[in-house]
């Protein structure tokens, strides 16, 4: 895990991914078996083992105070990413995710909160292979990716 500590209750683990519910008890994942198949279907199509991912579920807030911290970027957001594999084909890293930014940016985009919660989890997933979105340029190859990934969504 990354110098950032996650005290959440486990939700759910399997072996190389863990889902922590950090700061929203009325938060939960009804599909986490079918995540982690997902998951590791997303790794295996890039050629990418899975050491260890964790994603942690929080408040505005809780993301808040991590994007000033580690970021310095006084701003909301609905995840932070941080990478701590140390080979190019590993995936291990933090995926931390506002369940609150999700929800509203579902409502703002008129979709499902579980269709937004997993572009947002996929997303994480993406910059940990490579994929970045600073610019308008990888922002589009980014989206184009992250439909690909949800396409591949058998449940």
């Amino acid at each position: 895990m990354s110098n950032v500590a996650a005290t959440g209750v486990r939700y759910f683990e399997a072996p190389g991914i863990e889902f922590i519910v950090e700061d929203v008890p009325a938060f939960s994942l009804h599909d986490a078996e079918d995540l982690v198949a997902w998951i590791e279907r997303i790794a295996a199509v890039h050629e990418y083992r899975i050491a260890q991912l964790t994603f942690i579920f929080c408040t505005d807030d809780y993301l808040h105070k991590l994007n000033v911290e580690y970021l310095d970027h006084d701003t909301l957001t609905d995840i932070i990413t941080f990478d701590n594999a140390d080979d190019s084909d590993v995936l291990e890293g933090d995926i931390f995710i506002s369940v609150e930014r999700v929800a509203d940016n579902a409502k703002d985009l008129g979709i499902t909160f579980r269709d937004e919660l997993h572009r947002v989890m996929i997303h994480g997933v993406l910059h940990l292979l490579g994929y970045h979105d600073k610019d308008l340029l990888s922002q589009t190859a980014m989206r184009r990716k992250e439909d690909y990934c949800l396409s591949l969504r058998t449940f």
